[in-house]
């Protein structure tokens, strides 16, 4: 029946981490014991502070539609957050709260993208970002980087890939799914690029913002020349450990915000009522309350980076933030391991599911087909176990 599909959905491809998360859960369903390493979700429990300002908020009868870009309470805490970690000065009306990060991305595309209009994107990149666009008639161009250079796009390569058609340029630092993370000289450098080109506008997602193990975060829209060109796309479901509560917000200009309110009003209206009360809970207070999470995440690199640099083919740098390696695997591209051929990331990655029984993400969903995901937001426990897997199965 895909013929009485609309095209747009019939084009559009389905999220690779989603697809195996569900192929790991058909997988243990039967019977294998599958070490899921696929998703970028957080192990932790959510903080106690967090779950109680839910509970406060349940029994003081929150239950009513909210207001469609946000209680005022939330964008206060937003806005305090804005200034207080990113030095950045919003008002009540350049912020508009969503039902997760995703949707925020979502919304900007739809508002800003018209037919053919392209949308550059520094490759590796979030699966998402690519079909969002899609969706909206954008035109994605993806711009190559390599684990040579920590996967980090220079501003000779975004200059190249600039033409009069460009739109929107969407980056994540720390990156999904590569961890790398720019610093201010380098978001500089390309500022300096993108400043000579004013209708490009910049979304920045900075969702793994805390998960950060360098110095400092720094923030695009920090920079004068590219605050009223940048939108600063954040939530609460990595730091907070908070997935499934699906609160995410942008900040940016006020014709943007107002923008994303009006489509948001004809989709989903207002975010959860219970999930907002909880996240002002989440943003009041400072970044040390989640700091032990952070900590133990810089062990689980430690862990997975040694236990990889073990396995003869893998190729690994060491990524500065979010949760995620993303070795590069082309050397076993063209060999046969256990009867099967690998061609490509994608084989590799279906592999490690059928022979090692450990869920991963191939690197052709993220624009590098040279290289695959792995999460390391698991237990120590699962990361030794998975990784014992992969070697015995390419061994």
């Amino acid at each position: 029946m895909n013929d009485q599909l609309s095209n747009r959905i019939n084009k559009m491809a389905t999220s690779a981490t989603l697809a195996m998360a569900a192929k790991a859960r058909e997988l243990r369903a039967s019977g294998k014991n599958i070490i899921g390493l696929s998703l970028g979700e957080p192990d932790f429990t959510v903080p106690d502070f967090i779950k109680q300002a839910a509970i406060e908020a349940i029994e003081q009868d929150y239950h009513s539609y909210t207001p469609v870009d946000g209680y005022v309470e939330l964008k206060d805490a937003i806005i305090t957050k804005f200034k207080r970690d990113n030095n950045l000065k919003y008002g009540h009306s350049q912020i508009v709260v969503s039902t997760g990060a995703k949707q925020s991305l979502y919304n900007l595309a739809m508002i800003l993208l018209n037919e053919g209009d392209e949308v550059l994107l520094p490759a590796p990149y979030w699966v998402s970002y690519a079909d969002i666009s899609k969706v909206a008639g954008g035109v994605p161009i993806q711009i190559k980087t390599s684990i040579d250079n920590d996967f980090k796009v220079t501003p000779q390569a975004l200059r190249a890939a600039i033409t009069p058609k460009t739109k929107m340029m969407i980056y994540s630092s720390p990156c999904n799914p590569s961890g790398s993370v720019y610093s201010k000289a380098e978001l500089r450098a390309l500022a300096d690029v993108l400043v000579e080109f004013p209708n490009i506008i910049v979304i920045s997602d900075e969702i793994y913002e805390h998960i950060n193990f360098t110095e400092a975060h720094i923030s695009m829209a920090s920079f004068e020349d590219m605050y009223e060109r940048t939108v600063t796309v954040n939530g609460v479901s990595k730091a907070f450990s908070m997935t499934g509560w699906r609160i995410g917000y942008i900040g940016g200009p006020e014709w943007i915000a107002r923008a994303c309110n009006k489509i948001q009003g004809q989709v989903t209206s207002g975010a959860n009522c219970i999930a907002q009360r909880a996240t002002i809970a989440a943003l009041e207070n400072p970044p040390s309350r989640i700091q032990y999470m952070v900590d133990a995440f810089k062990e689980r690199r430690s862990l997975i980076l040694d236990l990889l640099n073990n396995i003869p083919g893998f190729k690994t740098n060491e990524p500065e933030g979010a949760f995620y390696v993303f070795p590069d695997i082309s050397e076993f591209f063209g060999k046969v391991l256990k009867g099967t051929t690998i061609n490509n990331a994608t084989d590799f990655s279906l592999f490690l599911l059928e022979e090692a029984q450990v869920a991963t993400v191939t690197g052709e969903a993220f624009g590098d087909p040279n290289c695959i995901r792995i999460s390391y937001a698991a237990s120590e426990e699962d990361i030794v176990a998975a990784l014992k897997a992969i070697k015995a199965a390419v061994s």
